[in-house]
C-alpha cells in the first residue's frame, strides 16, 4: 500500500513515498544535494555531513537529508505540508563547514591526482570550499595499502566516507575491509594487509569521491578530457553488460560501466574493467597464409584467393566462436548454406534445442532475481560465469531469498546456500517433488546442458519451473550464443554432426576448439589464440571495441555494441571479411553496407529489431524423461583466462596466477 506524503522543497510541493529519504525527495523535485558517503545501492552511513538541509520547524540545526525519511518529517501548525530549505543561510554555512573539515587532512595533490578532473571532492569544493583555512596543525598521514594489481591506494587522501567498505561487504560478498581507530587515527583498512579476493572490485574505483582509490594499470595515462567516450556493451561474459570504452587515439585507455537497472545496475566485473590491454597484444594485423607448412604474410587478394580455392567443391562446416556479434553470424550462415555447407554455434556441446527460445533463454528476466523468494542454481557457478549476476543473487539472498544448488558442493558463492546434491538424481528429485512456490526462479548452467542428455536436463528444469509456477533463466557463458541460435546458427547432430567429413573448416573466432587434423582451416578473428595456429589461412577481424555489432545477452535482450576505435593493421570489419569472401567464391551476399545487412536480418528474425527489450518467450516446455547418474562440472575453470582478448591480457594473466596460488595456500587451521 502506497505511504504517499506532500512535502515543499525550495517551495515546490511533491508528493513522494514516505519511506523515501530526504535526499531522493529532493531529486524528484529536481534539486540535487551534494553527498559523499551516500550511495543509491549501498546502505545509508550517514557519517560525511554534507548532504545537510534545513527542516523549518524542525530541530535547530541542519538535518542529513540522507538518512531522514518523509515520513519523519513533521506537518505545519495547521496541517501544512513540511517544508524543507536546500539553499538557505544555514544550509550555505553548514555545507561550508563540513567542507572545510573534510580539507583539514586532505593533501594539496591535485595536480598530479589521477582522479583530477573527474573528482566530487574537487567539483564541491569549487561549491562550497571558502578561500582560506583556519586550521594550522600538520596534516594527518596515512600508509598506502597492497589490495593488490588493480586499485591503487593514497590512503592520505581519503575522507572515511566508507563507500568502499560498504559495497565490498554488501555487494561483493567479501569482509576483507573495514575502518579501524577512532577519532584522528581513524583509517579505512584491510584487515591483516589482505589483498582483496574478488572479481567485482574494481567497482570501488567508480564509488570513491576522492583520490585515495584508483584504477592502477590506467594511472598517469590520460586525464579524463582527452579521452572519446562511447557507449557499448561487454562481450566477456552473456549478461550483455552496459560500458563505456575511453580511447586515446586508436587505443583503449579504460572501460568504465554504464547504469542500466534491468542488466548491470552500475556494476561490472573485473575482467571487463581491466582486459583493455589484452586488446593491444597478440592482435591479428595482416592476413596470412600456410606456405609449405608455415603461416607467411600476405595481402588481402591473395589470402581470399587461397581461401576460396580451398572451399570451392569442397565439403565446408562452419563454427561460431563466443564474441563474434549476430550480424557476422547472420552472414557466414546465409554463405555457407549458398555452398551447402554446415554451421555450428554449439561450440560447447550444449544441445540446445533450435526453435525453442523458451528451453534456450528461457522466459526470466535478470530484474526477476531482485524479487525472487527461492532461487536454484541448476550446473552453474554464477561468481564466475557472471560475477554481476551472482551479486544480484546476493541482493536477493540479502533480502531473504533461499538459495537451492545443484552442481559443485564447495563453491564460495558469497553467500549461504542449500546444496541439494551433485546432479541428475537430486535434479530428478527436484522435478518431481516440485510444489507451488511463491517467487521461484531456476537458473540453469551451461555445466548442466553440455552433455549429451542436455535436452532431457533442460526437459527436467522446465517441469520443476512449471510446478512452482516460477521462472527459468538459462546463463550461457558466451556473449554471442544467443544471437546465433536465434538466427538459426545450428546443424542437426551438433558440432560432431557438422565437422564430420568436412573438408574445409571456417572457425569464425572458435578458439576453445581443437579442430582435428586433416581439413583445411580458414580462421578469421583478432587474436593468434589457438583457432589461428591452428589455421591454414588466417583472415584478421576487429575485436568488439572496433566494430559495430548486435549482441543478444542471456535474457534474450538485444543490445548494440558501437565502435569505439579501429582495428589495427590491415584487419577489417567480420562482417565486411565475409562479403568479400562471397564475391570471390561467385555466391555475393546481397547487402553492401551492415545497415543492409542489419535489415536482411531484421526481416528473417524479426525480434531483433527490439533493442534493449527483454522479448516474451512462448513457454514451449520439452519433455522430461528421467535423468541417469552423473555430476554437474564445472565450465569455467578459470575466470580470468575464458577468451583469446582475457588470454592475451598480461594483466589477466597475473589475476589468473595470483587466484591460483590463493587457492593452493594452505591455512593454519588446515
Amino acid at each position: 500500500m502506497s505511504d504517499l506524503r506532500k512535502v515543499i522543497i525550495d517551495e515546490k510541493e511533491v508528493e513522494v513515498e514516505g519511506a523515501m529519504t530526504l535526499i531522493q525527495a529532493c531529486e524528484e523535485a529536481g534539486v540535487e544535494i551534494p553527498r559523499f558517503c551516500y550511495h543509491e545501492r549501498l546502505s545509508i552511513a550517514g557519517n560525511c555531513r554534507m548532504c545537510l538541509v534545513e527542516v523549518v520547524g524542525g530541530p535547530p540545526k541542519p538535518a542529513a537529508s540522507c538518512a531522514m525519511q518523509v515520513r519523519d518529517l513533521r506537518p505545519g501548525p495547521e496541517g501544512q505540508p513540511p517544508v524543507v530549505k536546500t539553499n538557505s543561510p544555514m544550509v550555505k554555512k553548514a555545507r561550508e563547514g563540513v567542507m572545510e573539515f573534510l580539507l583539514i587532512n586532505h593533501p594539496l595533490d591535485c595536480p598530479i591526482c589521477d582522479q583530477g578532473g573527474e573528482c566530487d571532492l574537487q567539483d564541491q569544493a569549487m561549491a562550497y570550499g571558502i578561500s582560506e583555512n583556519r586550521f594550522n596543525e600538520a596534516k594527518r598521514a596515512v600508509d598506502d595499502l597492497d589490495l593488490g594489481p588493480l586499485v591503487e591506494t593514497t590512503m592520505t587522501r581519503c575522507i572515511s566516507c566508507t563507500r568502499c567498505v560498504r559495497f565490498t561487504t554488501e555487494v561483493a560478498g567479501i569482509t576483507q575491509m573495514g575502518q579501524t581507530g577512532r577519532g584522528e587515527d581513524a583509517e579505512i583498512t584491510s584487515y591483516l594487509n589482505e589483498t582483496l579476493d574478488s572479481n567485482l572490485q574494481g567497482n570501488i574505483i567508480d564509488l570513491c569521491p576522492v583520490g585515495a582509490l584508483t584504477s592502477k594499470p590506467y594511472s598517469f595515462t590520460a586525464r579524463p578530457w582527452e579521452l572519446t567516450k562511447t557507449e557499448t556493451i561487454d562481450v566477456m561474459d552473456a549478461l550483455g553488460s552496459n560500458i563505456r570504452v575511453d580511447t586515446k587515439g586508436r587505443e583503449v585507455m579504460r572501460i568504465l560501466p554504464r547504469n542500466h537497472d534491468g542488466v548491470n545496475e552500475e556494476w561490472i566485473s573485473d575482467k571487463t574493467r581491466f582486459v583493455w590491454d589484452g586488446l593491444r597484444r597478440q592482435r591479428l594485423d595482416q592476413p596470412y597464409v600456410r606456405v609449405d607448412g608455415k603461416l607467411k604474410p600476405a595481402s588481402w587478394g591473395e589470402a581470399l584467393d587461397a581461401a576460396s580455392g580451398a572451399i570451392k567443391g569442397k565439403k565446408l562446416a562452419a563454427l561460431v566462436g563466443d564474441l563474434v556479434p549476430t550480424e557476422a553470424v547472420f552472414a557466414l550462415k546465409q554463405l555457407v548454406e549458398s555452398l551447402d555447407g554446415a554451421i555450428e554455434c554449439r561450440t560447447n556441446g550444449a544441445p540446445l534445442p533450435v526453435g525453442n527460445r523458451s528451453a534456450y533463454v528461457g522466459n526470466a528476466t535478470i530484474e526477476d532475481i531482485d524479487t525472487a523468494k527461492e532461487i536454484y542454481l541448476i550446473g552453474t557457478n554464477p561468481r564466475d560465469e557472471a560475477p554481476v549476476l551472482n551479486a544480484r543473487i546476493r541482493k536477493a539472498w540479502t533480502k531473504g531469498a533461499n538459495v537451492t544448488v545443484i552442481g559443485d558442493r564447495d563453491m564460495d558463492l558469497t553467500y549461504d546456500y542449500t546444496h541439494a546434491g551433485p546432479g541428475r538424481v537430486p535434479l530428478n528429485k527436484l522435478a518431481g517433488n516440485a510444489k507451488a512456490t511463491e517467487g521461484a526462479v531456476v537458473i540453469v548452467g551451461q555445466g548442466a546442458i553440455q552433455d549429451g542428455d542436455g535436452v532431457a536436463v533442460l526437459g527436467q528444469c522446465m517441469a520443476a519451473t512449471e510446478k512452482m509456477g516460477g521462472k527459468m533463466l538459462v546463463l550461457h557463458t558466451a556473449a554471442s550464443r544467443v544471437g546465433a541460435m536465434d538466427v538459426g546458427a545450428v546443424t542437426e547432430g551438433g558440432m560432431s554432426a557438422a565437422l564430420a567429413d568436412a573438408e574445409v573448416v571456417f572457425n569464425l573466432g572458435a578458439d576453445d576448439v581443437d579442430v582435428a587434423d586433416g581439413p583445411f582451416v580458414i580462421y578469421q578473428g583478432s587474436h593468434g589464440d589457438r583457432g589461428a595456429h591452428r589455421a591454414d589461412v588466417i583472415l584478421p577481424a576487429a575485436a568488439y571495441t572496433e566494430e559495430n555489432g548486435l549482441f543478444v545477452n542471456t535474457e534474450g535482450r538485444p543490445q548494440l555494441a558501437m565502435r569505439a576505435g579501429f582495428a589495427p593493421g590491415q584487419a577489417k570489419e567480420n562482417w565486411a571479411i565475409l562479403r568479400a569472401l562471397s564475391a570471390e567464391l561467385g555466391s555475393t551476399l546481397p547487402y553492401d553496407s551492415l545497415a543492409q545487412l542489419r535489415q536482411a536480418m531484421v526481416s528473417a528474425v524479426p525480434h531483433l529489431k527490439k533493442i534493449d527489450q527483454v522479448i516474451d518467450n512462448e513457454w514451449e516446455p520439452l519433455e522430461a524423461s528421467t535423468l541417469k547418474k552423473g555430476r554437474f562440472p564445472s565450465v569455467v575453470s578459470d575466470f580470468y583466462l575464458t577468451n583469446p582478448i582475457a588470454r592475451a591480457s598480461a594483466l589477466m594473466a597475473e589475476l589468473s596466477a595470483a587466484a591460483k596460488a590463493r587457492s593452493d595456500t594452505k591455512i593454519a587451521a588446515e
